[in-house]
C-alpha cells in the first residue's frame, strides 16, 4: 500500500476544494478539483469542468493512489460551485431562499409538534437531521430524505407525504 492509504481522514479532509494531480499505478497521471474521500476505500472523487458547460466527475480508486500534489487553492466561487454540484438545482431553483426557509422551518416545527427530534445541519443549516439518522435536503419533501435506516426511511417519507398532502 502507499502513503496515500496511511493517512487517516482529517488528513484526506485537507485535500478537499483543492486542484491536484494524482499519481497513480501503471503511470497514470490524473488532474482535477478534489470534490471528496471516501474514508473507508481512500478514493478520490475528482472534478474536472469542461469549457462546453460540462463536467465530468471521475474517482481514482483509493489502492492506485501513489502520490497526491495540491497544485491550486479553490477561491469561494470555486468552492461555492463544487459545494452545489451534485445538488439537484431544477427542484430547488423552483423556489424562493425565502420560501426554502419557510419550507423548512414550517417541517421542522411540524416534527417537533409530533415528537421526532430535528436539528438543522450543514454550512448553511439547509438541510434537517431527524434524530441523527436521517437527513432532509430543500425543497424538504419526502424525495429529498436520506438515510442507512430503510426502515426509518419510510415511515418518515411517509409522514412528510401525509403533512404535504395537508398543506
Amino acid at each position: 500500500m502507499s502513503e496515500w492509504f496511511d493517512k487517516n481522514p482529517l488528513e484526506w479532509q485537507s485535500y478537499v476544494n483543492k486542484q491536484v494531480k494524482i499519481l497513480a499505478h501503471e503511470k497514470n497521471e490524473f488532474h482535477g478539483w478534489v470534490l471528496t474521500i471516501d474514508p473507508v476505500s481512500a478514493s478520490i472523487v475528482l472534478v474536472n469542468f469542461q469549457d462546453d458547460q460540462k463536467t465530468l466527475i471521475q474517482v481514482v480508486m483509493g489502492h492506485a493512489v501513489l502520490q497526491v500534489d495540491v497544485l491550486n487553492e479553490a477561491d469561494e466561487a470555486m468552492k461555492n460551485r463544487l459545494m452545489h454540484i451534485l445538488s439537484p438545482q431544477e427542484a430547488t431553483s423552483l423556489y424562493s431562499t425565502e420560501d426554502l426557509e419557510t419550507k423548512k422551518l414550517n417541517l421542522k416545527t411540524w416534527l417537533e409538534q409530533n415528537n421526532i427530534p430535528v436539528t438543522e445541519q450543514g454550512e448553511s443549516q439547509r438541510t434537517l437531521c431527524v434524530a441523527g439518522v436521517l437527513t432532509i435536503d430543500p425543497p424538504y419533501e419526502p424525495g429529498n430524505c436520506n438515510s442507512a435506516n430503510e426502515i426509518i426511511l419510510s415511515r418518515i417519507q411517509g409522514l412528510i407525504e401525509g403533512y404535504t398532502s395537508r398543506q
